[in-house]
């Protein structure tokens, strides 16, 4: 499949390795550079290394019109995405209006002890995350409350951060609303709940791992009794919530709504959007907001002027406009993703690297490999899925493995490890909604290592990974050479 797709390609039009190797190459040492060193804005160094891809690219034969193309191709992949984070955005801006993240915030504070909050962290957007099928809806809204709720009890934001993010991919992964838990199994053309059961090897025990070290490093906030200074700082969080809101279990309806949206099937764009109206509606109904102050807080975030620093800092965020900087970058990031597709860069990459596969072992690391590599330059999470896995279905036939071992390492590769990635969607919309630079919290994001991990042990060692049938396999052959 891969070969044959390279070979109806003009050859002319095919780039090198070597110019393909020098464009990643300037991707991650400007990358490198601009992080650690200069503090140059990722949006301009993913510019710069665009360009630099459209030189290789127009230096091979391609014109500007086919570049064009390319990154036009690019931004309607982030479209849907773009529009879904800056709802998100305004669904922030809204539930703080309506005091929905206060109310959560406060029974938080009062249930959670310190010890075990990274633990409950985890869990609950493990759970939440699982109903909505969405890491993002789940970051955004539980996610956000959880913050607040772990600098009241004196947690680390990048701790926090990692608990929320490590619990938000468990559930994209293995929920059947998660879009890209669907598109694995499509691209891998395996049944959706197989790839389900399938996961649940390596998943669960990433999730167990990282529910353990949550354990271990919550034991430095001590038992059941919380620091004397740690203590004010959370009444007086209590006292600001309750003084200055009307907070009831009834605003925790506009969640509850969200979760049974998606139980429901309806599409993640509509449900924000209703969700996001809910949050409006209530802020009229239980703050007395006006119309213009709850608008303005959908439109550029809520601004929290309690008096009491320790509330207005935990309040004051939200708004479609606060998403910008990261819709900014999905855009230019997915231009470069769509540049490094249509003039077949990665499946130049790829095709070097497939004669080196000669067993379960070198196959499952080659997809996590690639998976990984096309995150990095690609910034997508869905390509990262995409295009490993079709370049590398061939092989799995040919090792006579079932199609799920495939879309198993193609989620364990591509999903997983997508929010650590700064530069990528995931990584920049994680950063922009729970206010953690990305890599203040992936030391933390526990899941995010354990799972390839336990992909690569299972590929080496053959652990629950099944082949198949071989009387099943020629007959689905003929089958396909009679269709033919």
């Amino acid at each position: 499949m891969s070969e044959s797709k390279l070979d109806n390609v003009n050859q002319k039009k095919v780039p090198s390795f070597s110019s393909v190797i020098f464009v990643f190459l300037y991707l991650i040492i400007s990358m490198g550079i601009s992080v650690l060193w200069l503090d140059i804005p990722i949006h301009i160094t993913l510019v710069s290394a665009a360009i630099v891809a459209t030189i290789v690219a127009m230096s091979q034969g391609y014109t500007w019109d086919e570049i064009q193309d390319a990154i036009l191709h690019g931004c309607s992949i982030a479209m849907l995405p773009m529009l879904i984070l800056m709802i998100i955005g305004a669904i922030i801006g809204a539930w703080i209006s309506a005091g929905t993240i206060q109310t959560i915030i406060y029974y938080g504070l009062q249930l959670i002890s310190p010890r075990w909050f990274l633990v409950a962290a985890a869990l609950m957007c493990s759970i939440t995350s699982l109903a909505t099928g969405s890491a993002w809806t789940t970051s955004g809204t539980i996610g956000v409350a959880l913050m607040g709720i772990g600098a009241g009890l004196g947690v680390p934001a990048g701790m926090t951060a990692g608990a929320v993010v490590s619990g938000s991919y468990f559930g994209d992964k293995m929920s059947p609303l998660s879009d890209s838990t669907n598109l694995a199994a499509a691209v891998a053309e395996a049944d959706l709940f197989d790839h389900i059961k399938h996961m649940v090897y390596t998943v669960g025990p990433g999730l167990l791992l990282s529910l353990i070290a949550y354990a271990v490093l919550g034991a430095q906030f001590g038992g059941s009794t919380i620091d004397p200074v740690q203590m004010s700082v959370i009444n007086e969080t209590l006292t600001g919530l309750e003084q200055n809101f009307n907070l009831s279990l009834w605003l925790l309806i506009p969640p509850v709504a969200v979760i049974i949206m998606a139980a429901k099937k309806v599409p993640a764009l509509a449900s924000l959007i209703i969700s996001a109206l809910m949050g409006a509606v209530f802020a009229l109904i239980f703050q007395g907001a006006s119309i213009h102050e709850v608008t303005q807080a959908m439109n550029w975030g809520f601004v929290s002027e309690t008096g009491i620093e320790s509330v207005d800092s935990l309040l004051s965020r939200g708004g479609m406009q606060s998403m910008m900087w990261t819709v900014s970058l999905g855009f230019i990031a997915l231009s470069f993703g769509g540049i490094l597709e249509k003039t077949y860069m990665l499946e130049v990459i790829l095709n070097k690297i497939q004669p080196a596969i000669k067993n379960t072992g070198s196959l499952v690391i080659t997809t996590l490999l690639g998976s990984l590599a096309t995150n990095f330059s690609m910034a997508s999470q869905y390509m990262a899925i995409i295009i490993p896995g079709r370049m590398l279905a061939p092989a799995y036939k040919r090792l006579n493995l079932k199609t799920k071992n495939l879309s198993r390492a193609l989620e364990d590769g591509g999903t997983v490890f997508a929010p650590l990635v700064p530069w990528s969607l995931s990584g920049a919309f994680s950063a922009g909604v729970l206010g953690v630079a990305t890599l203040d919290y992936v030391p933390y994001a526990f899941l995010c290592f354990f799972v390839p991990i336990i992909s690569a042990i299972y590929g080496m060692t053959g652990f629950t990974m099944e082949t198949e049938d071989k009387e099943i396999t020629e007959d689905r052959d003929v089958k396909k050479t009679v269709s033919k």
